[in-house]
């Protein structure tokens, strides 16, 4: 067994056996291709268990994370139909839910480079996403977390809607109808299309393509929050509705 695959094989079930481990890195060397390899074949390890595609996430689109991490760039995990949540998120299978209120992006046709990207715009949508460090104490480095598929657990989202502009839009999370984090789509690098773009740049260089249908979820607007048992929560962004989910 290659170390990739041993890895990979830690952190698969690691998830599988919601247990917590220890990063990576105590014990690997592990560099930033490398945990790509990683977090690609842990995919390929739910692949073969039925999962299909459906999209990317993309993390660190802040600046202020980008300088806590100590880096200059995004990066990105892989999403599949398994992860997508309709109503109800299991809780008690992760092993530190948090949930953050996103901007989603429908893709309309097959991206292929980021020339593509733009015109493949289908829909936006509001949208949440479930993050779960499989590391003890959601701590980890740069290769720990990519492979560990940036922190992708689940993901939810709203009504899709015509393509528009979303750079500057009010967002705003509630947990049983308390206010938790208010933001703007401006805090995705700028403008959410930025981190779509970066998306496009970096499944091109992995040789992915980015199919119809897939979703792309363009980063937090705010920073994440703990998701507990027996809870409702409800994600707004100005002119695109809401997403609502329970646990």
């Amino acid at each position: 067994m290659s170390d990739v695959e041993a890895l990979a094989c830690t952190l698969d079930e690691a998830a599988r056996d919601v247990r917590a481990i220890p990063k990576l890195t105590d014990t690997a060397e592990l560099d930033v291709a490398t945990a790509y390899a990683v977090q690609r074949r842990v995919i390929e390890r739910r692949l073969a268990r039925h999962e299909r595609p459906a999209g990317v996430k993309m993390g660190f689109t802040s600046k202020a994370k980008m300088v806590q991490m100590g880096v200059h760039d995004v990066i990105w995990g892989l999403l599949t139909d398994a992860m997508l949540v309709e109503s109800h998120v299991e809780v008690d299978r992760l092993i530190h839910p948090r949930i953050e209120p996103e901007i989603a992006y429908l893709i309309g046709r097959p991206v292929r480079s980021p020339a593509d990207v733009d015109a493949a715009v289908a829909g936006v949508a509001v949208g949440f996403e479930v993050l779960d460090s499989r590391y003890l104490d959601f701590s980890f480095t740069l290769p720990d977390v990519i492979a560990d598929n940036a922190s992708a657990a689940g993901y939810g989202v709203g009504a899709w809607h015509e393509p528009r502009d979303v750079s500057n839009v009010g967002m705003l999370m509630e947990i049983d109808g308390r206010v938790v984090q208010t933001g703007s789509s401006a805090a995705i690098l700028g403008d959410p299309m930025r981190s779509l773009r970066a998306a496009a740049r970096l499944s091109e260089q992995a040789g992915i393509v980015l199919e119809p249908g897939q979703v792309v979820l363009a980063g937090a607007a705010t920073a994440a929050v703990p998701l507990p048992k027996g809870v409702h929560v409800r994600v707004t962004a100005s002119g695109l509705g809401s997403v609502e989910v329970t646990t």
